[in-house]
């Protein structure tokens, strides 16, 4: 097989873009200076196989250039500028942040392919969040199901490997009813990309028998050419399997799938911007049922300890897999060796491939045979090619020829680190004028929030997903008293108890996005999307104290100090919020560059900040749920209502131009959830659903709907912070609020504990079916039929 020698040593600045450029290395200038550098130093220009290698291990994708670079800030605010300078954003912020509050529960952060906390004293929880959103822009069935299948690899490859037990998803997609004619030109509509992803996600997940129990979807029209696509994993590991060690002389094993020429230059191609041009054929290709077989033996071969490390093939394929496993000792393999679907490829395609299905181990030579026969006698293909040695270097054959030859030091450490400017100018933010409605427009209104595409049902997409396989799902994604009166779950409970024998905890999983404030201030919707994932776990009896987080960025170019600005104005905000919760980040990914550009145009996305939570609870049987209860119980509204319409549901529907994003007080929302969990706890409440999307109003009638109840609402007893007219009350989005239902028996020992919290009794659970609401203060009365909202708030999604 025949490797090509690059000339690069007497290329000019323009020529060196050139072939960045033509061979999809995604490297900039300086980046490609620095690679002529190298090789005028060894005097001799790289192989094929050298030059990918590096545009793989330097790709944005792998190696987060951005959130790890050089980024001098400029923040103008109140006609004053501060310039800060950052050698690491994320190590200087989030990851700062898991230091500084240094929780002896957190296992592994930040260093492994997901991150894990304490579940018990001798297991612990792993939980990542991916992304894959270029290759389900291009293919979406087969780029989100590698997104699903990529994530539960990293969950096999944490440590020595956990066992998953749950998946989520949270979809960004642009608006589906667009027209035709307004698609770009080279990409799929909107709704085709819903229903290939949706389709995608749910046939890898089902067939591995893993639930998909959690997860979120939201519409902009922002997200038309590139959407947004997280998919995540939790699982269970021994905690003494939760460390991973090569050491020289080990043995290189690939396991599962075959190498084919899908995936070729998946990492360089996701850390570019997309245009007409882009080539379908670096999206991966799936097969849940290799991996799910892989997954059972992998698992007996970490019980009876026969590797010593273990990571998967995801971006770079086997040069990122192999070449991070061996980064401190020093790397040989014979390309020669590995398996491939078919005849033809080059060995530089054979290193980078991103054929999906295949994982790494470094292997001592003693249990050689041990593992091969393992693997043999469950059908999975093995095998050995190559080792660890203790050179520091990447020495790369094709039979007896050398097709690379380089220091790892300069793979892992040599990339360049320019200077990015970031700039962040305070937008002058108004309140939008009175909103003054009568009672048939606000009984309209109503309706028309439960029917917006970013508040409706989602039980089109949730009810293709098994979210009940392996018998372990406590608290589902939909919620009611029969299937005809489901209603939106705050969060997931995960009962492990075919892994952990005998164990009465369980994992809550929850998730928080709104990339609509993002639009306004990337700052708040950050602090947002961190209390609403919060406000999520706690609803079902999570202890804010005990809860982990994960953070997902989803941004546009970061070349534009603009959109870098809002990047780094994101990334503080999570700082804060991590040390004033004291909440620790576990583990996190960035997408960037998620933009496409025709015709000198380009579409560049809505910054999107998604937090995942995941907490371990200590008796499932502690658990509540949404949907109300039983007729003659109280509802109280927990929490202070305040005029924050900006970037709403409702502002949205009325077009309003103006309007406050909710704020936050992070010490006023710690004492109440904390406040809230004490109750769960003490069994004071029958149910617990936050506002979030749409206001209270919205809860309130999710609420009712899923119970197939009524409820009998006074609006002139919700608190505020102001003087407010019915619908503003009704429909801000303000943070740190809950609807609680108490039984008559509770309300004294309830009123004693939220005592010095906002609480105010706003109405109570009816069997007449009715939301009946009323304002003596608005001289307004609404009364609806809790069916006639439940399909208003059904009928949007029914695809």
């Amino acid at each position: 097989m025949k490797v090509n020698t690059i000339e690069i040593l007497n290329l000019n600045d323009k020529q060196l873009v050139e072939l960045s450029r033509k061979s999809v290395l995604s490297l900039s200038l300086v980046e490609m200076k620095e690679v002529q550098k190298y090789f005028r130093n060894i005097k001799r220009n790289p192989t094929d196989v050298e030059l990918e290698t590096i545009a793989q291990t330097w790709s944005e994708h792998c190696k987060h250039k951005t959130l790890t670079g050089n980024i001098e800030y400029t923040e103008e605010k109140g006609g004053k500028k501060k310039v800060t300078k950052y050698k690491n954003l994320l190590k200087e912020t989030i990851f700062n942040a898991t230091m500084k509050l240094n929780k002896d529960w957190c296992i592994s952060v930040f260093k492994d392919n997901a991150g894990v906390i304490d579940f018990d004293k001798t297991n612990g929880v792993a939980f990542k969040v991916e992304t894959h959103n270029h290759p389900s822009a291009l293919e979406p069935y087969g780029g989100s199901a590698t997104g699903i299948g990529g994530v539960i690899r990293d969950i096999l490859g944490v440590g020595l490997g956990a066992k998953p037990l749950a998946n989520t998803d949270v979809f960004c997609f642009g608006l589906p009813d667009t027209k035709a004619s307004e698609v770009p030109e080279g990409m799929h509509h909107p709704k085709r990309i819903a229903k290939g992803v949706v389709s995608g996600v749910r046939d890898y997940g089902n067939r591995m028998g893993i639930p998909t129990v959690n997860g979120g979807v939201f519409f902009d029209k922002g997200y038309m050419a590139n959407p947004l696509v997280y998919c995540g994993t939790m699982g269970i590991i021994p905690k003494n399997k939760s460390e991973k060690e090569v050491k020289p002389g080990d043995l290189v094993l690939v396991v599962g799938g075959r190498t084919g020429r899908d995936g070729i230059h998946g990492a360089t191609f996701s850390s570019v911007e997309l245009d007409k041009e882009s080539d379908v054929s670096a999206v991966q290709i799936g097969n849940p049922i290799v991996e799910k077989k892989v997954l059972d033996t992998m698992l007996k071969a970490r019980d009876l300890n026969l590797y010593r490390a273990v990571t998967d093939c995801g971006a770079g394929g086997l040069s990122s897999a192999a070449g991070e496993l061996g980064e401190k000792t020093g790397l040989v393999i014979d390309l020669q060796t590995v398996p491939l679907k078919y005849k033809g490829l080059a060995p530089w395609e054979i290193w980078i491939s991103e054929a999906q299905e295949r994982m790494v181990f470094a292997v001592p030579p003693k249990n050689k045979n041990k593992i091969l026969n393992l693997f043999k006698k469950e059908n999975v293909e093995a095998t050995f090619i190559g080792k660890f040695t203790n050179d520091g270097k990447l020495l790369l054959k094709y039979g007896k020829e050398i097709v690379a030859d380089m220091e790892m030091s300069f793979l892992h450490g040599g990339v360049p680190k320019p200077t990015r400017k970031a700039v962040w100018k305070q937008k002058q933010i108004k309140k939008q004028s009175p909103v003054k409605v009568s009672a048939k427009t606000l009984q309209e209104d109503i309706k028309k929030v439960l029917a917006d595409i970013n508040v409706c049902s989602r039980d089109w997409i949730i009810r293709q997903y098994d979210h009940e396989v392996q018998g372990q799902t406590v608290v589902k994604p939909l919620q009611g008293s029969s299937i005809e009166n489901s209603g939106p779950q705050d969060a997931a409970v995960i009962w492990p108890y075919t892994v952990v024998k005998g164990t009465k905890k369980g994992v809550v999983l929850s998730n928080g996005i709104n990339p609509e404030y993002g639009k306004i201030d990337t700052y708040k919707m950050t602090a947002s999307s961190i209390e609403e994932a919060m406000r999520n776990a706690v609803c079902v009896g999570a202890n804010p104290e005990k809860i982990s987080l994960l953070d997902n960025f989803c941004w546009g170019n970061p070349n534009k100090p603009e959109i870098l600005g809002s990047l780094v104005r994101a990334a503080q905000a999570a700082y804060d919020l991590s040390l004033g919760y004291s909440v620790p980040f576990i583990s996190g990914k960035d997408s960037l560059y998620n933009e496409y550009t025709i015709d000198g145009k380009t579409y560049s996305i809505p910054p999107a900040f998604l937090v995942s939570s995941m907490s371990v609870i200590e008796d499932v049987n502690k658990t509540i749920t949404m949907d109300l209860k039983n007729a003659g119980n109280s509802i109280y509204l927990i929490g202070v209502t305040k005029n924050e319409l900006g970037a709403s549901v409702y502002s949205k529907i009325k077009n309003f131009k103006n309007g406050i994003v909710p704020d936050l007080d992070v010490n006023v929302s710690k004492k109440t959830m904390k406040t809230i969990f004490n109750a769960i706890n003490e069994g004071l409440l029958e149910s617990c659903h936050d506002c979030s999307e749409g206001g209270v109003i919205t809860a309130i009638s999710e609420m009712a709907f899923a119970g197939d109840k009524g409820v009998n609402i006074n609006a002139d007893a919700i608190k505020t912070s102001e003087k407010m007219t019915i619908a503003e009350t009704l429909f801000s989005e303000s943070n740190t609020r809950f609807l609680v239902e108490v039984s008559p028996e509770n309300i004294a020992k309830f009123e004693k504990l939220f005592k010095g919290i906002a609480v105010s009794k706003i109405g109570e659970v009816s069997d007449d079916k009715f939301l009946k609401l009323e304002s003596k203060k608005s001289k307004i009365s609404v009364k609806e039929n809790i069916k006639n909202l439940q399909k208003a708030w059904q009928k949007t999604l029914q695809w």
